[in-house]
């Protein structure tokens, strides 16, 4: 009689699991008929509206999944530079997608060689834009001559992280890899047709085919080969997000890699580097002693001594070097510093949003003409954008302008007084604030760089840290990798 009360009440537990489970599953199966008016979907008899079958995203290629969080983001060991720009506060990231590795000098030349075969004739600016800068390696008392010639093209350094690239020129080539990525993905679904002579305004850009301004869609073809689906929607799923530089929440969330050091909802042990512990050396027995990663031990040690190298590496090392952290990420501290999105302010851990934070705001929309309709691409093949207009935020309660960068800091209203200031200057945006060459080297043009690098001390190597360059200026110790946004589930196949 016992055992039978057992089963009985196990049977009901289970019976409340699945219905438990069941209530937040009612849309995982593809719906074929409306749950509102009753109509079929997928029907032309009832007007064609169609559903996808997917309902899940795909990850691109060379990402990672980052499960999203609350975390403490800010400042994790003493602040030796007395800067205070990065006090600790609490926010939640939402679940994304990042580069398992730094962009590599082989991904950066395979983006050079397209933008030469496609605008080198008629736009050759284009590929001349995108070039990085590789006289950073010059030092004015140092022989590095060798590395301004060989470090970016030459294939023993194929696979180490590309430098001298600027903020503008990262995120040129995200949207770059967004356009190939989604190319090869509508390819595979049969929408578009292999096309490798594309030239100039006629290049794939996932924008202008969105907006019914790309041809080449694919069809049935001499041999019999399969039927084109058509003009894929956004709706169908096919379609990636863009690729984009991580946001700095982003980037220190990732780089912590706090999934492994979390116990019911409790953070066991709050980490200084990405790795375990307050030490640089590792605690594997196989590798006793080895550094996680490569960065400058002291003045002129970069390396260590010959028979004895404490990192392996002189410079750069290749990406994927040394340990991966808890989510599978690679030289997140050391190799060299990452461009993030994020435009630089000494106080933006007390003045952005607690909720995917983030300043750079400068609110677009897609350009229309006098018909209504998204105005044409330009002679590089691409949709025009522009600031949304007074007219479209008038009545908005969220926000007032196009432009946020300085919203709270460095705006009219930010100033501590401008009782003092005339009226033309009061009404002249981060004037006095935020003055370039005058009292400050920060300006709407300074973003955010994170991470230390192969020639920072091992302060910098914490992903708290953060610095700013100007989105024009390159280093032969900064590099980038790219992020993008996860849609849907914030757990892939969860509820």
């Amino acid at each position: 009689m016992h055992m039978k009360f057992i089963n009985i009440v196990g049977i009901i537990l289970v019976f409340t699991l699945i219905t438990s489970c069941n209530k937040f599953n009612i849309f995982k199966k593809r719906p074929t008929t409306s749950h509102s008016t009753g109509w079929a979907y997928n029907t032309e008899e009832n007007g064609g509206f169609s559903v996808s079958d997917l309902n899940e995203q795909e990850t691109g290629p060379g990402l990672v999944f980052i499960e999203g969080g609350t975390f403490v983001m800010g400042a994790t060991q003493e602040d030796i530079t007395h800067e205070w720009n990065n006090i600790p506060r609490r926010v939640t990231v939402p679940s994304f997608y990042i580069d398992e590795t730094e962009v590599s000098n082989l991904d950066y030349l395979e983006y050079l060689h397209w933008l030469s075969r496609v605008f080198g004739q008629e736009h050759p600016e284009v590929y001349r834009k995108a070039l990085p800068d590789t006289l950073v390696w010059r030092d004015r008392l140092a022989y590095n001559e060798p590395l301004v010639n060989m470090y970016l093209r030459h294939p023993a350094y194929q696979n180490y992280p590309v430098v001298g690239v600027s903020w503008v020129q990262a995120t040129e080539y995200c949207k770059w890899r967004s356009d190939r990525v989604n190319e090869l993905l509508l390819i595979k679904a049969g929408a578009l047709q292999w096309n490798n002579d594309q030239k100039n305004e006629n290049n794939f850009n996932t924008d202008a085919y969105l907006a019914g301004q790309y041809g080449n869609l694919s069809t049935t073809d001499s041999t019999g080969g399969r039927e084109g689906i058509g003009r894929v929607a956004l709706e169908d799923g096919v379609i990636l997000p863009n690729y984009r530089l991580p946001t700095e929440a982003e980037w220190e969330y990732a780089a912590l890699g706090l999934l492994g050091n979390t116990v019911n909802e409790r953070i066991v042990e709050r980490k200084v580097y990405p790795w375990n512990g307050t030490y640089i050396r590792t605690g594997d027995k196989k590798y006793q002693g080895s550094f996680m990663a490569n960065f400058k031990r002291g003045k002129g040690d970069y390396m260590g001594v010959a028979g004895s190298l404490n990192d392996g590496a002189d410079i750069t090392a290749p990406v994927g070097s040394y340990w991966p952290n808890d989510y599978g990420i690679y030289n997140m501290a050391g190799n060299v510093s990452e461009w993030v999105i994020d435009v630089y302010r000494p106080l933006s851990f007390e003045d952005v949003a607690d909720y995917s934070p983030f300043r750079g705001n400068v609110f677009m929309n897609k350009k229309i003409d006098s018909t209504g309709s998204v105005a044409q691409k330009d002679s590089l093949g691409r949709i025009p954008y522009v600031k949304v207009t007074e007219a479209e935020i008038q009545n908005r309660k969220n926000y007032r302008q196009a432009d946020n960068i300085n919203y709270r800091d460095g705006d009219r209203q930010s100033m501590i007084t401008t009782d003092w200031l005339s009226a033309s200057a009061r009404d002249s945006r981060n004037t006095y604030m935020y003055n370039y060459g005058v009292n400050t080297l920060i300006s709407d043009e300074s973003r955010v760089y994170k991470g230390g690098s192969w020639k920072d001390p091992s302060y910098f190597l914490s992903p708290s840290v953060r610095r700013f360059l100007n989105q024009n200026d390159a280093s032969n110790s900064i590099g980038f990798r790219c992020a993008m946004i996860r849609v849907g589930r914030t757990i892939p196949g969860g509820n």
